[in-house]
């Protein structure tokens, strides 16, 4: 492996982070809300699924108990 110098590596660096392209305030801010809203959503949902799950366990329980 080639070695660079660090005067090189910072050239590099600079020239490689002018290459991204960063998204627009708009932007994070609709993924944020966006990732919210899912996970919210998603919350609910497994929220739901676990008191039908504990509710049929107790149902099959008190069948034998």
């Amino acid at each position: 492996m080639a070695r660079t110098n660090p005067l090189q590596f910072i050239q590099q660096v600079r020239s490689e982070v002018a290459k991204v392209i960063w998204p627009t305030r708009r932007e994070v801010l609709l993924t944020t809300v966006m990732v919210f809203i899912m996970a919210t959503v998603t919350a609910i949902f497994f929220a739901l699924v676990d008191l039908a799950i504990r509710g049929g366990l107790q149902a099959v329980l008190n069948m034998f108990g």
